[in-house]
């Protein structure tokens, strides 16, 4: 762990880590925030939601197909990255896999000499933007589905996706386990995939119910929980788990650090359909989505699904852009940034109060040692209409704030909003309040807390 040169000068030491606490890929992940889905395929021309395998590979043909239009219109509208379904159910493959028969490369898109993995990696990277894969290990296509053979063939096929397409981001494993064409379904040797991820993408979060990277939130409708860990017991899930209630919440004991990924689709399905064009997710619902997710300690993932021509429809982008201009009016500015911050307790040079609202994620107020409870107050020059606030956690050490209250003063204290968790990030609202001071105490903790942000918006 990094130490500043004055720190060591002063002799102050920082908290001991709270475990479990991130790598670094996964806290590169959580400040990534919010992440487009991409589901894409044979559904796409079919209406179907779940193929059947069976498809005639040439009818799969978008023929304006056009990844740079994608990425312009996430980059645009405020996403950090990409998810390609690469393979899904039916096998699938968007590359032209030497593993299978059932690939662009048989299909009538660009004569069979089309690639999507190709195209969308580069139309990333010219946009800054993280790509990662989904790569259903279920294959109802493929001959040795179902046999000891096929667990082989999918580390080969992952081998494929994980070393021809630069640096990935996340790799998202469905946990899905149906039949193939033999009538049997596969058991998964999911130690010999995840250590294919290691050896090839060492810096990929590999994604499923069960981690070991990051985990499903427990719902497809973008929802963490009121209380959200970043921990849980890794090893009482498995991807499938019938226990995937539990992961909505996460456990305060958890000793695997597996945060909460919330996926959600801005259409009813998650394929693309023209018949739920007028049924796209109303800018209310996303907002309400993104306080519920990203505002919880999770991170959304949106799918937002390209349509048969291969580009993303005007209405689907038209609706993201909206989306962002709602954010953006909601936390227009930050009106504690620069302000005078005092605290009730001090650990000293280094970790004062003023470091929750200079703007870094890097620097942090802490409370000395044995301390689980603290108070951290902004003073304002003037009175302020305030109606929501953002905190966050210095995770590098651990998550550790187990309850909290705001309080604004303008005469007199009064709680305007209370909590649970709040670990990489916690939003809160609350009906608009004239203040002078504004207070976060920290009630309960598993260690000393640590605050990097505290912030105050008057949303237009």
């Amino acid at each position: 762990m990094f130490v500043p040169l004055l720190l060591i000068m002063t002799g102050i030491n920082p908290p001991k880590p709270c475990n479990p606490v991130p790598s670094r890929p996964q806290i590169a992940w959580h400040r990534a925030e919010y992440t487009a889905f991409c589901h894409f395929g044979p559904n796409t021309f079919t209406g179907e939601e779940w193929g059947h395998g069976t498809e005639d590979p040439k009818m799969f043909n978008p023929v304006d197909f056009d990844a740079l239009q994608w990425a312009k219109t996430f980059k645009e509208a405020g996403m950090t990255g990409i998810i390609i379904t690469a393979k899904h159910h039916d096998g699938f493959c968007l590359w032209p896999s030497k593993q299978s028969k059932h690939t662009v490369r048989e299909s009538s898109w660009q004569r069979g000499e089309g690639d999507v993995l190709r195209e969308l990696s580069k139309a990333c990277k010219e946009f800054k933007l993280k790509f990662g894969v989904y790569v259903s290990p279920w294959d109802k296509n493929h001959p040795d589905y179902g046999t000891p053979k096929y667990n082989e063939v999918f580390a080969e096929t992952l081998k494929e996706v994980l070393t021809n397409y630069g640096p990935i981001h996340e790799v998202w494993f469905d946990g899905a386990n149906g039949e193939g064409p033999s009538g049997k379904k596969q058991v998964y040797d999911w130690p010999l995939f995840h250590s294919v991820v290691r050896k090839y993408q060492p810096n990929a979060v590999m994604f499923s119910d069960a981690g070991p990277g990051v985990r499903w939130v427990g719902n497809e409708d973008g929802y963490a929980g009121e209380t959200c860990w970043a921990m849980i017991q890794g090893k009482r899930y498995v991807p499938g788990t019938p226990l995937y209630k539990e992961l909505t919440e996460g456990s305060e004991n958890g000793e695997d650090w597996i945060p909460a990924e919330c996926d959600v689709s801005i259409r009813p399905g998650w394929f693309w359909k023209s018949s739920q064009d007028k049924e796209i997710k109303s800018v209310e619902k996303l907002m309400d989505i993104w306080y519920g997710s990203v505002g919880r300690n999770g991170h959304l993932l949106l799918n937002v699904p390209p349509n048969n021509k291969g580009l993303i429809s005007e209405v689907d982008a038209q609706r993201l852009m909206e989306f962002r201009k709602a954010r953006e009016q909601a936390m227009p500015k930050d009106l504690a940034r620069g302000k005078v911050a005092s605290s009730d307790s001090s650990r000293g040079v280094g970790f004062e109060a003023s470091r929750v609202c200079d703007g870094k994620a890097n620097t942090y107020f802490a409370a000395p040692d044995g301390y689980k409870q603290a108070e951290v107050t902004l003073s304002f020059e003037r009175a302020q209409k305030i109606n929501a606030v953002s905190l966050a956690e210095y995770i590098p050490l651990g998550q550790r704030v187990k309850r909290f209250e705001i309080d604004a003063f303008n005469g007199a204290w009064k709680t305007v909003a209370r909590g649970t968790t709040i670990g990489n990030k916690r939003i809160l609202r609350f009906p608009p309040v004239a203040l002078t001071r504004l207070r976060v105490r920290i009630l309960d903790s598993r260690a000393c807390p640590t605050i990097s942000a505290f912030e105050a918006y008057a949303s237009r």
